[in-house]
C-alpha cells in the first residue's frame, strides 16, 4: 500500500529523483519493480499497447495474496497510467510508521476508507519487512511490546547505524497470508508503532479481537476493501496513456 494513488495509475513506477520511488516511506523500501518489468515486457511483445502497468500492478497485488494462502478478488481492469509521479504527495500522504491511531484512521479516511477498512488493510503486514529505521525508536523507546520480542528487535536493529536492516512485519508466519498479524498485537508484537496502536486500549481493539478469532471475516473484509482501494480514482478512457515500459512515461 505504499503508494499514493494505491497504484491505481502506476505513478510509483516511474523512475526518477523526484518521484514516488524516493518518497521517504518508499526509499530503500519498496522492491520488486524487475518482476513488473519483466511481466511489462512480455505482454507488450504478445500484445503491445493494450495492457497498462497499473492493471498489471492490481493484479500482481491479488496474485501474490493468492499465492501466499489469501483470498480471491475479482481485479477491474481498464486503468490507464499515470505520465507524472508526485515525490511531495508520497510523503504527505501515505501513513507513517509513526502515526497513532487517530493519525490512521484520518490518513484512510482522507482516501475514503473506514476505520473497518483500514483495519483490515493493515493486515496486508502479515507479509513483507521494514527497516531497522521504521521501528527503531519502537525497539528501544516504548513500553507496550513484548520484552523479548524487543530483546530480538534490538538485536536487528542496532541504536545508530543499520538503516537499512530487515525485520518481518509478522515474526510468526513472515511468508503466508493469514491472520497472524492480529495475534501479534494482542501478544505486543507490532513491529511497527502503527502497527501496535491497532491494538493499544483504543477503539480498533474489537476489530483485531474479529480478525483473531474469525479469520474468514478478515478475508472478505480485506478482499473487499482492496477491490474498493483499485477503484480510488483510477485513470480511465482517453486520461493518461498505456506506458510501454513502466518506469519511464512514453515519448
Amino acid at each position: 500500500m505504499r503508494r499514493v494513488r494505491m497504484g491505481c495509475d502506476a505513478s510509483v513506477l516511474l523512475d526518477g529523483s523526484d518521484g514516488e520511488k524516493a518518497a521517504g516511506p518508499n526509499a530503500n523500501s519498496l522492491r520488486g519493480f524487475d518482476v513488473i518489468d519483466t511481466v511489462k515486457s512480455q505482454l507488450e511483445t504478445a500484445c503491445p499497447g493494450i495492457v497498462s502497468c497499473s492493471d498489471i500492478l492490481a493484479v500482481a497485488a491479488r496474485d501474490s495474496v493468492v499465492a501466499l494462502g489469501g483470498p480471491n478478488w475479482i481485479v477491474q481492469l481498464g486503468r490507464r497510467d499515470s505520465t507524472t509521479s508526485s515525490q511531495s504527495g508520497a510523503n504527505s500522504d501515505l501513513p507513517a510508521p509513526t502515526l497513532d491511531l487517530s493519525g490512521l484512521i484520518s490518513s484512510f479516511s482522507n482516501k475514503g476508507f473506514t476505520t473497518k477498512e483500514m483495519v483490515a488493510l493493515s493486515g496486508s503486514h502479515t507479509i513483507g519487512q521494514a527497516r531497522c529505521v521504521a521501528f527503531r525508536t519502537r525497539a528501544y523507546n516504548e513500553t507496550n511490546i513484548d520484552p523479548s520480542y524487543q530483546k530480538s528487535l534490538q538485536s536487528k536493529c542496532p541504536s545508530t547505524g543499520g538503516d537499512d536492516n530487515l525485520s518481518p512485519l509478522d515474526v510468526i508466519t513472515p511468508t503466508t497470508f493469514d491472520n497472524a498479524y492480529f495475534t501479534n498485537l494482542k501478544n505486543k508484537m507490532g513491529l511497527l508503532h502503527s502497527d501496535q496502536e491497532l491494538f493499544n486500549g483504543g477503539s480498533t481493539d474489537a476489530l483485531v479481537n474479529t480478525y483473531i478469532f474469525n479469520s474468514a471475516t478478515f478475508r472478505t473484509d480485506f478482499a473487499n476493501a482492496m477491490v474498493k482501494m483499485g477503484n480510488l480514482s483510477p485513470l480511465t478512457g482517453m486520461s493518461g496513456q498505456i506506458r510501454k515500459n513502466c518506469r519511464t512515461v512514453n515519448s
